[in-house]
Formats: C-alpha cells, structure tokens, sequence
C-alpha cells in the first residue's frame, strides 16, 4: 500500500507555553520530541518541528503512514498527550513536492 500524508497539529495547553513551561512540563516535552525523533529515524514522519506564532506556539508534523488510522494512533500515543499537556489535530493531506534538507 502507499504511504499518506497527514498534517499533525500539537496543540499546548496554553497561548504561553512554552515560554512559562513548569520543569515537569519541560520533562514531558522532552519525552515529545524523542518520541517524534524515533517516528522521524522509522520514517513515518517527513518533517517536524516547532511553529512560534505570535498568536501562541504549536508543533506541526508531516506523517508519512499506511492510513488515517495509524496517523491518529501515533498522535495519541504522544507521551505529551498521553498524560493530558497537549491536544492534537490530525487532517489528511496531500505532499505535492518534497526536498530533503540541505
């Protein structure tokens, strides 16, 4: 089967963070991104990072997976929203052109 695209949305649990992030945040926040880190090194996401918006900070991810299913699983399955920090969003999308890094 080929692989979908989903556009992954981490949302925080406030307009502030993580400018006011307590350190038990922080510590969650690490786990998030060594999370993201692993999914990136098996190849199921093309691109993350943080967005700093000046109408509050987000993440963002490209997920490249089998399904819409296995999009939200690896959203849920966030240690960040896992134990209730972050909210998601995940909406289906279509990748018209990639580079890679350079």
């Amino acid at each position: 089967m080929d692989k979908q695209h989903f556009f992954f949305k981490l949302i925080p649990p406030r307009t502030t963070f993580p400018g006011d992030a307590s350190a038990e945040e922080l510590v969650l926040m690490k786990k998030h991104a060594d999370y993201f880190a692993g999914l990136f090194t098996a190849g199921k996401v093309l691109l993350y990072g943080p967005v700093r918006s000046p109408a509050g900070a987000f993440g963002i991810a490209v997920l490249e997976v089998e399904s819409e299913a296995q999009a939200v699983e690896i959203a849920e399955n966030d240690p960040s929203v896992l134990v209730g920090l972050n909210r998601f969003e995940v909406a289906p999308m279509r990748v018209s052109q990639a580079r890679a890094k350079g």
